[in-house]
C-alpha cells in the first residue's frame, strides 16, 4: 500500500490526557514508532498526541485511512478506565474486525503479565488500513507489538491487494 508521494506510510498515535496536556512525556509513541521504523525502513511515519475523547480519535483513524495509511497504531486508551474510549472508536471507524491480533498480543502479554487480559485493545481494517490499539505502557505497547510484527507484514501485504501465504 502506498500513501503520500508512492511510499508506505504508518501512523502513530498516543492516546493520553497527561501527556496531551503536558504533564507527562509521551514515551510509548516514540518507542513503537522506533520499532515500526527498524522493521520497515523505508515508511513514513506520522506521529500524533491527542487526548482520551473518543470523537477526536475516530475523526484522526478516518483521516489517517482516507489519506492512505497502510498501518495506523493506536496507543492507549484500552484499559478499564472511565476515560479509555479507544476501543469503542476503532469500532466507530473500521469496516471489518480481526480479532486474532488482539487475541495474540493478549496471549503472548498474558504469558509475563498476567493484567494484559484486562486489554480491551481491537484490530481491524478500515478499507485497506490495518489499525492496531496497543496498550498505553512503552514496555506493553513494544511488547505487544513485536509480537505481531510478523503477522502486520503478511496483513498489511494481503489488505492492500497481495496475495498468497507466507
Amino acid at each position: 500500500m502506498r500513501g503520500y508521494n508512492g511510499f508506505m506510510f504508518f501512523a502513530v498515535i498516543t492516546i493520553s490526557d497527561r501527556c496531551s496536556r503536558g504533564e507527562m512525556t509521551d514515551t510509548a509513541g516514540p518507542a513503537v514508532a522506533e520499532l515500526l521504523r527498524r522493521q520497515w525502513a523505508e515508511a513514513r511515519i506520522e506521529t500524533a498526541l491527542l487526548p482520551d475523547e473518543e470523537d477526536a480519535i475516530a475523526m484522526l483513524l478516518d483521516q489517517f485511512a482516507s489519506d492512505g495509511a497502510a498501518l495506523a497504531v493506536t496507543v492507549g486508551g484500552t484499559g478499564l478506565g472511565p476515560r479509555d474510549r479507544t476501543p469503542e472508536a476503532t469500532r466507530r471507524v473500521i469496516d471489518r474486525e480481526a480479532p486474532g491480533l488482539a487475541e495474540a498480543m493478549r496471549a503472548m502479554g498474558a504469558a509475563q503479565n498476567q493484567f494484559a487480559w484486562l486489554s480491551r485493545g481491537v484490530c481491524g481494517l478500515k478499507g485497506s488500513t490495518l489499525i492496531v490499539n496497543l496498550p498505553g505502557s512503552k514496555r506493553g505497547a513494544t511488547e505487544s507489538l513485536a509480537s505481531i510484527l510478523k503477522l502486520l507484514k503478511h496483513g498489511i501485504d494481503v489488505a492492500a491487494g497481495g496475495q498468497g501465504h507466507p
